[in-house]
């Protein structure tokens, strides 16, 4: 089973917000759904055998060879995760959420009941299937919440539900080490304790409240406004788009207004509720993605996050080779705890830095990416595990911190809807560049290179990406001074 990371529930939640303008409770009923989905999050996360999976299918337990876990099983999940992730983004709206949170449960107590008693390699390619099904229905977990409580009420219960799962995996991840290295527990052991968990997430599911309406499937009718959205047949416009401004030292032209051009007005009942569902999603697509900003930013978090989950996906298998776990302690659990926490401490950070990310975006983006690839170079060809681990942790924190500025540059020019629409289209486009690249370096029908191999690729992978975005931002920056030099570009300007 891969470890998609802490990125694709960030891609989840992104994605998730596009379900969020539903039917809503009093705002003093707010408490208790919070709490029971926060709960369900806490608990879907904590598993304490995460971070020790490929020792464990390694092992004397599933006694499978490492070209078996690397080239057989662990693709199985970037294509299972690929494949399911629109159809359970539209099936979360039309089950109104319920239901799927409820499936990603179940989809976890199988991925673990099969972790511990499944043998045999066709066995574990369907348990990753089960886990792929598990990451995709995240979505159902970070738009519920949505559905059920006040306006008002969104940042604060978005917080408690990101924070739940995020203390979770910590919580698991030390759990794990703790357990590992002082009480010398056996990983079969860590699995039951992480089945229990994923169990008592399930059982918490059913008691969260039943959503009556959703964002598309079951949206109010086009005349009902509320708390100042306008809903057309569907589609939303927002008549005043809160935390969509940018900083002051931000740069005008960076300021594109996409969250003022809506899609055109449809017929009520002229086309199926299923079709006019696509057309909705497809003019709000055209009108993002002709913003030459927007699409630098989109490109960078589409390319370096196929590269992310790589990385993370196959960095237990790097540490294997580096330090066998049959011949010497491993802290796989504290590195995971360490760089998600340090991680958490960059993207706070994030609100501090003031730069012109219109004049300076591109060139922060390929220095940065030209770190990361040398922390996957360095954790590749030193044989130190120290290092190794080190190294990962530098690679997660830098990231975390760029795709959080990513995430801020693309939401602050969009309408709530459009940035998770744009989220969920650069998530995607990330996942099949993922699929591409698993197909040809890690799949054993492919090259099925070794894995010291295909992180030396992962390493030159990310460098492309720096000379890349060198290149484009050092051609933007010459335009730039070149058009304040201009007398009659600067008068245009003053006039505008």
């Amino acid at each position: 089973m891969d470890v998609p990371g802490p990125v694709s529930r960030r891609a989840a939640a992104a994605a998730a917000t596009m379900l969020l303008r539903t039917a809503r409770v009093p705002r003093e009923c707010w408490f208790l759904p919070t709490a029971l989905i926060c709960a369900y999050g806490f608990f879907a996360s904590l598993r304490p055998s995460e971070p020790f999976l490929t020792p464990y299918l390694l092992g004397p337990d599933k006694n499978l060879t490492e070209r078996e876990v690397f080239n057989e099983i662990y693709p199985v999940w970037t294509y299972s995760y690929l494949v399911l992730l629109f159809p359970v983004f539209l099936a979360t709206d039309y089950l109104r959420y319920k239901p799927v949170v409820l499936l990603q449960g179940l989809s976890l107590i199988v991925t673990w009941f099969m972790l511990l008693y499944a043998q045999g390699l066709l066995a574990i390619q369907f348990l990753e299937f089960f886990y792929g099904i598990a990451t995709a229905t995240e979505i159902a977990y970070y738009s519920y919440i949505y559905s059920v409580v006040d306006l008002s009420m969104y940042q604060k219960v978005t917080s408690y539900c990101r924070s739940a799962t995020l203390v979770g995996f910590t919580v698991g991840s030390v759990l794990g080490q703790i357990l590992v290295s002082v009480a010398d527990w056996s990983l079969f052991s860590l699995n039951v304790i992480s089945l229990t968990c994923v169990s008592v997430a399930f059982a918490v599911a059913w008691f969260l409240p039943m959503p009556q309406k959703s964002l598309f499937f079951h949206h109010v009718p086009a005349s009902q406004g509320m708390n100042g959205i306008k809903v057309q047949n569907g589609g939303i416009s927002t008549n005043t788009s809160a935390s969509n401004h940018l900083p002051q030292w931000e740069d005008v032209e960076s300021k594109i207004p996409l969250n003022t051009e809506e899609p055109p007005m449809e017929e009520q009942g002229s086309k199926p509720d299923r079709l006019l569902v696509l057309r909705v999603l497809w003019n709000d697509f055209l009108i993002c993605y002709s913003s030459r900003p927007l699409l630098c930013w989109s490109v960078w978090w589409a390319l370096s996050t196929c590269g992310y989950f790589q990385v993370v996906n196959y960095a237990q298998g790097l540490w294997e080779q580096v330090m066998p776990s049959r011949h010497a302690s491993i802290y796989n659990g504290g590195v995971e705890a360490v760089s998600t926490l340090l991680g958490a401490v960059a993207v706070f950070a994030v609100g501090y830095i003031k730069i012109s990310w219109s004049t300076w975006g591109e060139l922060t983006l390929s220095v940065f990416s030209l770190l990361i690839a040398a922390a996957v170079y360095i954790m590749d060809t030193v044989g130190n595990i120290w290092v190794c681990y080190a190294s990962y942790v530098v690679f997660r924190i830098i990231y975390m911190l760029l795709i959080t500025i990513a995430t801020f540059q693309i939401a602050a020019s969009l309408s709530m809807e459009r940035y998770a629409l744009v989220f969920g289209v650069n998530t995607f486009i990330a996942l099949a560049l993922q699929t591409l690249l698993t197909v040809i370096v890690v799949d054993a029908s492919g090259l099925g290179l070794e894995i010291t191999t295909q992180f030396f690729i992962y390493a030159g992978y990310f460098a492309l990406i720096a000379v890349v975005f060198l290149a484009n931002g050092a051609v933007s920056i010459m335009k730039k001074y070149r058009k304040q030099e201009d007398p009659e570009s600067r008068s245009q300007a003053t006039t505008s």
